[in-house]
């Protein structure tokens, strides 16, 4: 022990994981055909199912529900119940979900203290629209803001964060007088008619008049940009690709940052800037990140233009960073407006913007209402979350985990010629799959269901993304233990050898 207590941290780390690696693939989780087919244990039961038979299920579901309606995996998995980190089938199969319902599900599948309080408060009162005082929209609120800094101290309840960003959207041109507002290419922010021209991604747009008045500015992308490399990002995980940038001063981001204000200078009428729009790290667009100083420099410039720098936290608050509890905080900067949805009630269609009561004064020029902003049930479910992130350690929780699930990511980058890059913070993780590392080209759509079915097949659903469909998101509830991680990857690592193994 006094030997190793003289080794770095980093190689202390290192002889951690590889030590756990060892006694768990030795011991639990590895069969002798070395496909890893045995869960971290689960003392949940789920209760039997009995509705429609999967058969009728999918006939159903063809017939009556929108084919707009994307439907994972080759054999649709037709899930019955959940319980944190898990989720049963109607046969009673569990798997480790990686994807949290899409990055909702925050402290885990009915978790039961959120689950008491929404069932207490649903034997109380159900609804009341926010024209009527309940002390429950109060309570909520006051708690709401008290996490966020400075004079973000105004909520606003919706039920999504499409209405969110919408609401942002109207809020920031009637604040500053302007129209005009800059976003991100590869930016996801909804996709009603008014989110999808603000959405960067023409993998989530209809052919029809959207984005009036909205500019896509490039996208800081370290891994696919044009600059950038492996001193960028603020990550445990940094590109295999060069890089000029020097300790403190990254070119990357000064390259970035003109291209920003370029697009300003080019597109916007001059001073009349509305908003910039921006995910501290972007969700769908598949975990991009961007050089650490450029959000500080974004907003500076946006300020100067005479818009409002709008935060989205739809993906990425709520502690799932592991750092922060919020990403601009991650990277050290404070908005004005932040709009936020999905893990701020664990699953209940919730979702707040929250700003400054300067601008919020803007929205007393007109009636406004939302029926279900504020909805009793909604607060009881978001006041929950907040109570079990402290009580609970999730954050910290998110970060220590995440820490050891991006390290075994890291080894599979190392290991594989087609994994090109691992990316992200806390529990916010991507990895992106190539035919080769050299060119970054995207492994074909093909071989990604190959990988991800077999996952699958041994119990692991993993979300996917980014404009190619070629980068695995890993966004699990943050109960997840370490356990999981280990078996996660074990399964993952089995998936990508047989892949290899097939070409």
């Amino acid at each position: 022990m006094a030997a190793i207590r003289l080794l770095g941290a980093r190689a202390q780390r290192a002889i951690s994981l590889s030590q756990r690696w060892s006694y768990l693939t030795r011991n639990v989780y590895r069969s002798a055909s070395g496909v890893p087919d045995q869960m971290p244990p689960c003392d949940f039961q789920p209760s039997p199912y009995t509705g429609k038979s999967y058969e009728e299920t999918l006939a159903t579901r063809k017939e009556h529900v929108s084919p707009g309606y994307l439907t994972y995996y080759k054999n649709p998995i037709l899930i019955h119940q959940g319980h944190m980190q898990w989720v049963f089938d109607h046969t009673g199969r569990r798997y480790l979900d990686l994807f949290g319902g899409i990055v909702t599900v925050s402290v885990g599948h009915c978790h039961p203290k959120v689950s008491a309080r929404v069932k207490d408060q649903m034997d109380k009162l159900w609804h009341l629209t926010n024209i009527y005082m309940h002390p429950g929209i109060h309570d909520y609120a006051e708690k709401l803001a008290s996490k966020l800094p400075g004079d973000l101290k105004v909520v606003y309840f919706t039920n999504s964060g499409g209405e969110a960003n919408e609401l942002a959207m109207l809020m920031a041109r009637l604040h500053t007088g302007a129209f005009d507002i800059v976003s991100l290419r590869n930016c996801y922010h909804g996709t009603s008619p008014y989110t999808q021209g603000l959405t960067g991604m023409g993998t989530w747009k209809y052919p029809f008049a959207n984005g009036f008045g909205v500019h896509h500015a490039m996208n800081p992308d370290v891994y696919r940009g044009l600059w950038g490399g492996s001193n960028c990002r603020d990550s445990l995980s940094q590109t295999t690709r060069s890089c000029d940038c020097s300790q403190g001063n990254c070119n990357a981001c000064d390259m970035y940052v003109e291209q920003f204000r370029d697009t300003i200078k080019f597109s916007v009428p001059k001073g009349k800037l509305a908003a910039f729009f921006v995910e501290p790290i972007q969700g769908v667009g598949g975990g991009t990140q961007y050089p650490k100083d450029f959000l500080r420099r974004a907003f500076e410039v946006t300020r100067e233009s005479g818009g409002v720098c709008v935060a989205d936290e739809v993906q990425t608050g709520f502690g799932r960073l592991g750092s922060h509890f919020w990403g601009f905080e991650a990277a050290g900067v404070t908005p004005d407006i932040v709009t936020m949805a999905k893990g701020i009630g664990n699953g209940f269609p919730l979702a707040a913007v929250v700003t400054t009561p300067e601008i919020a004064s803007t929205m007393t020029r007109s009636l406004h209402f939302n029926t279900y902003g504020g909805n009793p049930l909604a607060c009881a479910a978001g006041s929950a979350v907040l109570d079990v992130i402290e009580e609970e350690g999730i954050q910290e929780k998110a970060g220590r985990v995440g820490r050891v699930f991006i390290e075994h990511l890291m080894s599979l980058r190392d290991e594989f010629e087609c994994v090109g890059d691992v990316r992200g913070k806390g529990l916010m993780l991507a990895v992106e799959l190539v035919t080769d590392k050299a060119t970054q080209e995207p492994l074909p759509a093909a071989d990604m269901n190959q990988i991800w079915e077999e996952c699958k097949e041994n119990g692991v659903l993993i979300g996917k993304g980014g404009f190619y469909g070629n980068i695995f998101r890993i966004k699990p509830p943050m109960c997840v233990t370490e356990d999981d991680v280990i078996f996660s990857t074990g399964v993952l690592r089995n998936a990508l050898r047989n892949y290899t193994q097939s070409k």
